[in-house]
């Protein structure tokens, strides 16, 4: 009879993703941040553990995987503009024609939301797709002028109606940039070959791909500490990996960098109460 394997455990590459998707804002302009007002924002876990799953998928490249995890959610949660507008993302991604099923998800969402940026953005991609280019552009620089300076996806939709008037010979509206957009809006986290690749890492590299993207998030917000969600990614990410004083230590630099604004304080704290973060 062989010997009982004693070995720890490492995380499995449901594990990495799982991680990667709790301290990763989407690069991708249809990342949706979280706002006050709109659809409904339930809490159902399932639905939740659903979008990460399609989270997941979309960056392993892996679309109708994606698509089928969106849906499930959007059964679950069906008042729920981030589900539908998700599922959008997932069909319409990669496609050079509208998809149907995309169209008719992304205008669900924007039934529910009217300001859900990711479901705005899909259907100026599906106006340009069809064709009708000053109209993306115009939605687009729409989209822009309502997006916060620090949003994740705003230099990414900067970049698509910079390229979209260019290759169509159109002139960007007035208050649109016409200079390259800076990188360090974007919140550091793994490209789709990584998360592709990541099932043939050797088990103890997938330790170090974790531990990086968790330290290139704590760099990011000791540079731009104005950033709750950040600080809730990394509590949440410290305590994933067992690092319950790293958790403590994001609460308290969190909470510092707030000392002026006791709302966002308390968001904060409630946060690490779900977490059971203690140091606040």
């Amino acid at each position: 009879m062989a010997a009982p394997d004693t070995r720890p455990r490492r995380p499995s590459l449901a594990m990495v993703l799982l991680i990667a998707a709790a301290i990763a804002a989407a690069g991708s302009v249809g990342y949706s941040v979280m706002r006050g007002g709109g659809g409904a924002r339930t809490a159902d876990p399932l639905a939740k553990d659903w979008r990460t799953v399609g989270w997941a998928y979309a960056e392993k490249g892996d679309t109708a995987a994606s698509a089928a995890a969106y849906r499930k959610a959007a059964e679950i949660e069906p008042d729920n503009a981030e589900n539908w507008s998700s599922l959008g993302e997932a069909l319409q991604s990669g496609s050079k024609s509208v998809v149907p099923e995309a169209a008719a998800a992304l205008r669900k969402a924007i039934a529910l939301d009217a300001s859900d940026p990711r479901a705005r953005y899909f259907l100026a991609v599906q106006k340009d797709l069809s064709g009708d280019h000053k109209g993306a552009i115009g939605d687009w620089a729409a989209l822009l002028a309502d997006t916060p300076a620090g949003a994740p996806w705003r230099a990414d939709l900067e970049r698509t109606m910079r390229e979209t008037a260019e290759r169509n010979r159109l002139p960007l509206p007035a208050a649109a940039p016409t200079a390259a957009p800076t990188a360090t809006a974007a919140i550091p986290g793994p490209t789709q070959e990584q998360l592709a690749a990541a099932s043939s890492i050797p088990p103890g590299e997938q330790d170090e791909m974790v531990a990086g993207m968790v330290e290139r998030l704590a760099k990011r917000l000791e540079a731009n500490p104005r950033d709750a969600e950040g600080w809730i990614r990394l509590m949440r990410s410290r305590k994933v990996l067992g690092d319950a004083p790293g958790a403590a230590k994001a609460l308290q630099s969190g909470l510092a960098a707030f000392r002026d604004d006791p709302g966002t304080q308390a968001r904060l704290r409630s946060a690490a109460a779900q977490l059971d973060v203690s140091g606040g």
